[in-house]
């Protein structure tokens, strides 16, 4: 038995692998949901927006053939028409033209509807959630893992930021130092960041040409871009609020929002119908306190998280041990068929 701690992609990628090849194992995760960092919410419109992972480009070749795989599609971020920047906060904002650049992509139904497909192949009793790891052993001749309750294995795989598992879970015996010195000093990717989506009955900023696109220095949105689905029958804002924001309530933040994209697109971007926002900072189980300042993707696709420990017992994934786009979903997509397989190898031998 194969015990995965974690469901966001990574360990989901993992399992999946695992089932097609008829090798049995448990999905272990803290929260209520699956998807980790991945999360489309609808709100009562009905209009999907993500408070996660949202955009990936022609380079991700691991998510892209498991997107094609799952007979999954994808459309190219919209971009047509004008774009805006504000140099600073109390400077106006300026049309922009951006210089000719590799287009982004979004999945189409939303990030979550590639998490629910790959659960979707999964039996559900093998993906437990409400159950928030505390301590593995490494017996003689297995694995236990102690959560809400006590599970045993014969491998463990750590699918969550490794930051996480530093800091929230015992180990016997205990980990390598210089792994567990590495892994607190390893920046979780979107830790960070906040947020932010406003939804709306008519894409009034496309019937006035404009991109739905906005760069702003000033705050309290760092950037904003259209977040209508592929049909282009529901329509939304979104993107990301500077982080000093975060002290302020809700409320505040959410008219300063507003009062931004008036005074970028005009009245009408107050007209909407639901306003969502996801501060990652506040999810304890994405979020770990640093105990130094950690720069963007510090230690990301370090070589020390590929190796295997505890005699193989022992296998390290999430988006963060990738090699290459460490942090991003085809980081966490690559992650997942490594290790899935590493097991396989090892059930080889």
């Amino acid at each position: 038995m194969i015990l995965i701690i974690g469901a966001g992609l990574s360990g989901l990628v993992t399992a999946y692998r695992l089932k097609q090849a008829g090798i049995p194992f448990k999905i272990l995760e803290a929260r209520t949901r699956i998807g980790g960092r991945i999360n489309t919410v609808k709100g009562s419109s009905g209009i999907p927006v993500e408070m996660g992972a949202t955009w990936f480009n022609e380079s991700h070749r691991n998510l892209i053939h498991l997107l094609n795989e799952l007979e999954l599609h994808a459309f190219e971020q919209y971009m047509e028409g004008t774009v805006f920047y504000q140099p600073n906060a109390t400077g106006s904002v300026q049309e922009i033209e951006l210089p000719a650049q590799a287009p982004s992509y979004r999945i189409d139904g939303g990030s979550s509807h590639l998490i629910h497909v790959l659960f979707s192949k999964l039996d559900p009793e093998d993906v437990l959630l409400n159950q928030n790891v505390t301590h593995i052993s490494f017996e003689e001749n297995e694995v236990k893992v102690v959560a809400n309750d006590t599970f045993i294995g014969t491998q463990v795989v750590l699918a969550l930021p490794p930051k996480l598992w530093a800091k929230n879970i015992s180990f016997e015996p205990k980990l390598p130092q210089d792994l567990l010195a590495t892994s607190q000093e390893t920046h979780t990717w979107m830790e960070d960041s906040i947020k932010v989506a406003l939804t709306y009955k008519n894409p009034f900023w496309q019937e006035a040409k404009q991109a739905g696109t906005l760069f702003s220095n000033g705050g309290p949105m760092t950037e904003v871009y259209d977040h209508s689905n592929r049909e282009r029958s529901t329509f939304a804002l979104c993107g990301f609020m500077s982080t000093s924001f975060k002290a302020l309530s809700a409320e505040e933040r959410q008219l300063a929002v507003v009062r931004q994209l008036q005074n970028t697109f005009g009245t009408k971007a107050t007209d909407f119908l639901e306003y969502h926002e996801c501060i990652w900072s506040q999810e304890p189980y994405t979020f770990a306190t640093n105990e130094t300042l950690l720069f963007p993707h510090q230690n990301n696709g370090n070589a020390i998280f590929r190796k295997i420990y505890f005699d193989g017992r022992l296998i390290l994934s999430s988006a963060e041990s990738a090699a290459e786009f460490a942090g991003y979903m085809d980081g966490a997509v690559a992650a997942g068929n490594l290790t899935a397989e590493k097991i396989l190898k090892a059930s080889a031998i």
